[in-house]
């Protein structure tokens, strides 16, 4: 891998922006965010999901502000994370009465790493640009930056409707879905352009312009991309539930970021019934580190199973090692520095299995079916050994957890 980007598109050059000590855009790593679904009243709740979402890697946490309740409660959210240990810049999300709210609480306003702006409802008719203004001046005043956050299910009706009646005087005039790729484009780029008329400075702007379809969504950002340097955050709005939530979304932004385009990404999952929040934050690492962009945890390389594969271990030592890895990051990323450009190979039997282990840092070639019971063990290209018997699964997990003490922790310390 060559540095952080490895796409054979240069990345798109934009004007860096300081969220809370994390650098978005002007060539710093794409950054992970996520958002929580808590009542942000509820302190005790949304301390906990932030603390959860942090530890899984997201590296800025958007949480609602939608009331006054809500408002009053972020500087205590704040706090009650920096006692934990828990240094995550919070970005507020506002709609409607977000100048009122940064007004009547300024501790909020101060609290807050970032502050989230939809132009198409900050307010209405004479008080949009007032009230758009409102909260510029407030980031201006507190040092903060500013995401204008288009979002196509609740575009600025009045440039939509005006575009497209200029649409239908026009000789040869677009389609609808054109017009509104259109609106959505300028919607971000005419209100980036008030907040830096105000005095809001373009180091202090990122945009988005998020709709749900996953053409629309690489049609606009493309087009954002070349009429703009601003910094850029991708993500799919409703992107749904499991699979097609991850796949469009994947589909989506994995196009975009191949073409240098896209600063932070959020990856926005519906999840399951009581389902786990930080799901979301994971599907974004993943994307990142397949893409060769950045990497994050240990990667586990695994076979997908055939006709020679009728035994489960490999597939159960695979799911093993990786559940492990995931509950250990959080500590690893302290102790072992570096730990996170590991390969390991679970593979499950003769045909692919040597080869591939020898490509990974550590990895275990599993008997296939009818093969010999045993189990040679690869550790950088060479054959460190072969395991036999009923304890290979934990034999080899040791063997992995030793080789990240030797390579990254006191081991290495010692040989040097």
């Amino acid at each position: 891998m060559t540095g952080y980007f490895s796409s054979p598109f240069p990345r798109r050059a934009s004007v860096g922006v300081s969220v809370g000590g994390v650098v978005v855009g002007g060539g710093a790593p794409v950054v992970v965010q996520s958002m929580t679904n808590t009542d942000t009243a509820d302190v005790d709740q949304t301390v906990a999901q932030v603390a959860a979402l942090h530890r899984a890697g997201s590296e800025i946490v958007r949480i609602t502000v939608d009331r006054d309740e809500s408002a009053a409660a972020v500087p205590r959210i704040q706090e009650r994370l920096a006692r934990l240990g828990v240094n995550v810049p919070l970005v507020g999300d506002f709609h409607y009465i977000g100048h009122k709210l940064l007004a009547d609480h300024p501790a909020c306003a101060e609290a807050l790493a970032k502050y989230r702006i939809n132009p198409g409802n900050v307010g209405f008719k004479d008080k949009k640009d007032r009230q758009f203004a409102a909260i510029v001046e407030m980031a201006i005043r507190y040092d903060k930056p500013v995401r204008i956050g288009v979002n196509w299910g609740s575009l600025d009706q009045e440039l939509l409707t005006r575009l497209m009646d200029e649409n239908q005087a026009q000789g040869s005039p677009l389609t609808a879905q054109e017009v509104t790729r259109e609106a959505i484009v300028q919607s971000a780029i005419l209100s980036a352009e008030m907040a830096e008329e105000i005095g809001l400075g373009r180091d202090k702007i990122i945009l988005s312009a998020k709709v749900s379809g996953v053409q629309d969504l690489i049609a606009v950002y493309t087009e954002l991309a070349t009429r703009s340097n601003h910094a850029l955050h991708l993500g799919l709005t409703e992107a749904g539930m499991g699979t097609k939530g991850i796949v469009a979304s994947s589909a989506a932004m994995g196009i975009l970021l191949q073409q240098g385009i896209g600063d932070t990404i959020r990856i926005s999952l519906t999840p399951e019934p009581n389902g786990d929040r930080t799901r979301e934050v994971q599907v974004s690492q993943e994307l990142l580190q397949t893409m060769g962009f950045r990497q994050f945890v240990p990667i586990v390389a695994a076979c997908p199973g055939c006709g020679r594969t009728t035994s489960t271990v490999f597939q159960e030592l695979a799911q093993s090692i990786q559940a492990d890895i995931r509950k250990n990051m959080p500590v690893w990323r302290e102790k072992y520095p570096g730990v996170e450009n590991l390969k390991v190979a679970v593979m499950g039997c003769i045909v692919n299995g040597p080869g591939e282990s020898k490509h990974a840092d550590i990895g275990i070639s599993l008997p296939g079916t009818g093969e010999t019971p045993t189990a040679p063990v690869f550790i950088d290209g060479k054959k460190a050994a072969t395991l036999r018997g009923p304890s290979i699964a934990q034999d080899f997990e040791k063997m992995v957890a030793d080789y990240i003490e030797q390579r990254y922790g006191h081991g290495k310390a010692a040989a040097e």
